[in-house]
């Protein structure tokens, strides 16, 4: 046996002592719970977890008790020891713990890694510090279910979640931006400002859009046609369902199938709910003979699509079972490229920075495990994405493996305002689709030849876009995307006439608004507009009647005084524009 030390970065120090905590809470739950059976516990963003099959399931109130443990272990300074055992050691020192043996029948080497802290050994292949005491600061934050091996055939075991840091001062920054991004969680902010509903009676993951939560979304796709049409899009339609030969022939059934819903029988043949919206497009494309003077042909539409994910993860607008891609296809020819996924580049950068996101990260997705076409078609195609990035001058990190099976792709993440990262926009070249359906074009020497197809998005799915949206801006959106832009609050009945009056001359120069003329106190309407975060509210009374002007406050809380309506109507209206 052997005492193991750390020669690390910083970083690389941190995601170690993550995982030593992970130990140190396996060890406290073992204290606690001696008939505990242990799964894993890996380091993670910000923190660690543990699977347990416990004898009861556990409780928030049982947390500060499995803390208090660890504290004392950490306070005993033991040292992580590690040892390679035999199989057959492990098998004995494991004996009654089922899925450690399972783990150690899937290793592929006679001899395995174990690692000893004072009583407790665990299976692991490391490392860890030196020693219990490094283990600085750490809280448990919440337990989930998880299946074991993600498998929901599997039994459904118990995960404690933690989170630690190498001082206090992290820990509370972590706490007070995790406070923050639970009052801007867009499940929350969803049913508080109406904008959307899920409905057991409809199914889980299939969002109903209110009126404002439309209104938005509506302004959003307005917005992104305009967009694309300037840039020599078409907009197109495609159905919703398709022949089940279509997706076996695409490949998206072999390759996909465990996230399709089940065909369905429709006289003598089987159909499915798309999951993606390029076949349609492959299709349009080929319904004609296109000429190398066609290219590119770049093809548009705000289709939705229906995929089948797991009751257990799904989330919100960020995870759903049928969601809208701002999706669009380029039909190019190999030497229009890097010129069209630099134009695709651009197109996410500027509509990115138009919504707000300035802060993201960029990666090159490349080949999977399981992938259709040949090595050749992979590289050329990856090429093409890690020459365009690095011509634009812009950082991007590798990702290995997380390509779509046709094609690598590059891949942005949107940070939010409280630094959650997004699935954004997302690039893909494809030679393979183009391959197995026959998309070709004439050349200038009348011989056909092969088009090259890019699959991409520049906002991502509507359903995520939007769920980002409103976590970005906790709800307050900038004015030209909020649904009411201005409220006009009446003091007393008899001011009513004149608040409708001015909502009128709103509404002609297209600012959206409305007149809050309930029989209410001010101060109360006041109070409601600023929690569904209405940008502007004009409260009327006698002296504004007789002045023709409102008295304005904004959501922030402003008194903003007294103002005409023609210098109200410049202020929203420039707001209204900012964007562009």
């Amino acid at each position: 046996m052997k005492s193991e030390s750390l020669d690390k970065k910083p970083g690389d120090w941190l995601e170690t002592m993550r995982h030593s905590a992970a130990h140190v809470m396996a060890e406290a739950v073992g204290a606690l719970f001696p008939d505990a059976k242990f799964g894993i516990g890996p380091s993670i963003e910000n923190g660690f977890y543990y699977d347990f099959e416990l004898p009861r399931p556990l409780t928030l109130d049982d947390l500060p008790t499995i803390e208090d443990k660890m504290k004392e272990i950490v306070a005993q300074n033991v040292p992580f020891v590690r040892e390679e055992v035999t199989k057959e050691e492990a098998h004995r020192i494991f004996a009654k713990q089922p899925y450690k043996l399972e783990l150690i029948d899937e290793l592929p080497d006679e001899k395995v890694s174990i690692y000893e802290q004072g009583s407790f050994t665990d299976l692991c292949r490391g490392p860890h510090v030196a020693s219990t005491g490094e283990i600085k600061v750490f809280k448990l934050t919440h337990i989930a279910g998880a299946y074991w091996r993600g498998d929901e055939n599997r039994p459904m075991l118990q995960r404690i979640y933690g989170v630690a840091f190498p001082d206090e001062a992290k820990l509370e920054d972590y706490l007070a931006r995790q406070a923050e991004a639970m009052r801007r969680d867009h499940r929350k902010l969803g049913k508080e400002l109406d904008l959307f509903s899920i409905h057991e009676e409809i199914g889980p993951g299939l969002i109903c859009w209110h009126p404002k939560g439309a209104l938005i979304r509506r302004i959003i796709e307005d917005f992104w046609k305009e967009e694309h049409i300037k840039r020599g899009y078409e907009i197109v339609y495609t159905p919703h369902i398709a022949k089940l030969d279509l997706w076996k022939t695409s490949g998206h059934w072999d390759f996909y199938r465990d996230y399709l819903y089940s065909p369905m029988e429709v006289e003598g043949q089987q159909y499915l709910l798309r999951p993606m919206n390029c076949l349609g497009h492959i299709l349009i494309y080929n319904s004609q003979i296109r000429s190398y003077r066609h290219l590119p042909l770049r093809y548009a539409e705000l289709g939705t699509v229906y995929r089948y994910e797991r009751g257990g993860v799904l989330y919100g607008l960020a995870r759903v079972r049928g969601f809208t891609q701002d999706d669009a296809h380029i039909f190019c020819r190999p030497d229009q490229i890097e010129d069209e996924v630099a134009g695709v580049v651009k197109l996410a950068q500027f509509m990115m920075s138009t919504f707000g996101f300035n802060d993201y990260d960029l990666l090159l997705s490349t080949k999977p495990e399981k992938y259709a076409g040949t090595v050749e078609m992979w590289d050329k195609a990856t090429e093409s994405l890690r020459h365009v990035l690095e011509g634009l001058g812009l950082p991007y990190e590798v990702d290995p493996g997380e390509g779509v099976f046709y094609g690598p792709k590059i891949d942005i993440k949107l940070r939010d305002a409280v630094g959650h990262a997004w699935q954004g926009p997302t690039i893909q070249v494809d030679f393979n689709l183009p391959q197995r359906f026959n998309v070709c074009y004439i050349g200038d020497d009348g011989a056909e030849y092969q088009a090259i197809m890019i699959h991409r998005t520049v906002l991502g799915s509507m359903e995520r876009f939007m769920a980002c949206l409103i976590e970005h801006y906790g709800g307050a959106f900038p004015v030209w995307l909020s649904p009411v832009q201005a409220i006009i609050i009446p003091i007393a009945d008899r001011h009513n006439d004149y608040a409708h009056q001015i909502g009128n001359e709103l509404q002609q120069e297209e600012i959206r608004s409305k007149v809050d003329d309930r029989v209410e106190r001010m101060n109360l309407k006041i109070r409601e507009a600023q929690l569904e975060k209405i940008p502007y509210m004009l409260v009327v009374g006698d002296k504004e009647v007789a002045s023709a002007g409102v008295a304005l406050r904004l959501r922030n809380g402003e008194d903003a005084g007294q103002k005409s309506i023609l210098e109200v109507k410049t202020m929203i209206g420039a707001d209204n524009e900012a964007y562009r």
